[in-house]
């Protein structure tokens, strides 16, 4: 099979699908690998370096995208990228189709078949494929909050720990999955008061007992939502329902009883985000006010800080992408047990139920 890795083209997007490593892995196979020129060089890794272990590296997207039997990417396709897509070929990058109309039906339009990174299974019923970019946007959400609380930012110019004297910043974490998780950590070592929230009291008595003692647990519900609101210095969002658009758990008139300059991070923006008033937003011009609060709603965080995802990302995708090349679909869904959640379109069709229903559109099998 012929795999292809194109240059991201999102803004400041500088993470890559494949490391050297992927390249001599399928291509002792007897894959062809196919780089375009610069690919890498958001994340330290120059074209002689795929060179050396077999790549071939192209000019530019069109041979990429013309030739290669499989995509692989990082971030959702866009416009420039969705028009080079012939039927037949197969996608496997982070799509997050619940959350943009106009894409799922650009790419159903194209023929693709487009494998999710986020709704692939893992044997536990985990995302194994979603989980390490979720620890990096957890661990960037609070140095990102930090740094926009501070006044020449327009936050309300509060250091999160504080100093002996004066209170630490209080802290609200809406969702305790794998961002929630990490982003407490942090926030935790920063000394700041921490309130973890989530639906499942199984998940807060978890939470709790591996937490610190700065990090509290609380139920999740609309009257301790907005208790915590109205405390906190910092918001971080980070709820998730896999595959699906993200509930809206901040109001716009929420806003109007938080403190004046307080920041929120929708981690979960790339989902439609948790927060009414959010946006997509870039790492060039990643904030706005509304309501006299800073938000911060960065579709790609991982991506600025692009060496170290890009590690962590491939580390996991790659012997999904030896499977994908090695086998046809049916027979890789039937070895690989997870793999058929993330088949989110077949051949232009909606696979993914919660991508159909968000959309009203009609539903395929996988088989």
């Amino acid at each position: 099979m012929i795999v292809g890795v194109p240059r991201e083209i999102k803004s400041d997007e500088y993470r890559v699908a494949m490391l050297p490593v992927g390249v001599e892995e399928l291509t002792r196979r007897g894959h062809r690998v196919l780089i375009e020129r610069g690919a890498g060089l958001g994340s330290g890794i120059a074209d002689d370096q795929y060179a050396i272990h077999g790549a071939e590296v192209v000019a530019d997207a069109a041979a990429v995208f013309g030739e290669a039997d499989l995509i692989v990417k990082v971030k959702e396709p866009q416009k420039s990228e969705i028009a080079r897509f012939h039927p037949g070929q197969m996608l496997f990058t982070y799509l997050h189709l619940a959350a943009d109309e106009e894409l799922t039906r650009s790419l159903c339009a194209t023929g693709v078949t487009a494998i999710a990174y986020e709704t692939l299974k893992g044997p536990k019923g985990d995302l194994p494929l979603l989980t390490p970019m979720s620890e990096v946007a957890g661990r960037m959400s609070i140095q990102e909050g930090a740094k926009y609380l501070e006044r020449p930012q327009e936050g309300r110019g509060i250091l999160l720990g504080g100093v002996p004297g004066v209170e630490p910043a209080h802290i609200l974490i809406l969702g305790g999955g794998v961002v929630g998780k990490n982003a407490a950590r942090i926030a935790a070592g920063f000394q700041a008061n921490v309130c973890l929230m989530d639906v499942s009291v199984d998940r807060l008595r978890y939470l709790e007992d591996i937490m610190p003692p700065n990090v509290n647990t609380v139920f999740s519900d609309r009257h301790n939502i907005r208790e915590q609101l109205r405390l906190a210095d910092l918001v971080i969002g980070s709820v998730l329902i896999p595959g699906a658009k993200a509930p809206h758990l901040v109001s716009e008139s929420d806003l109007k009883i938080m403190k004046p300059g307080a920041v929120i991070i929708d981690v979960c923006i790339d989902q439609g985000g948790c927060v009414e008033t959010s946006r997509p937003t870039t790492h060039s011009d990643p904030t706005y006010v509304e309501g006299g609060i800073v938000h911060y709603c960065v579709t790609n965080m991982p991506g600025a800080v692009g060496r170290t995802s890009t590690y962590a990302l491939c580390n996991v995708t790659l012997p999904y992408v030896i499977t994908l090349a090695s086998m046809d679909l049916g027979e890789a869904i039937r070895k690989t047990p997870g793999l058929r959640e993330a088949v989110n379109l077949y051949r232009g069709q909606v696979t993914h139920e919660a991508v159909a229903g968000t959309f009203r559109m009609p539903l395929a099998s996988v088989d």
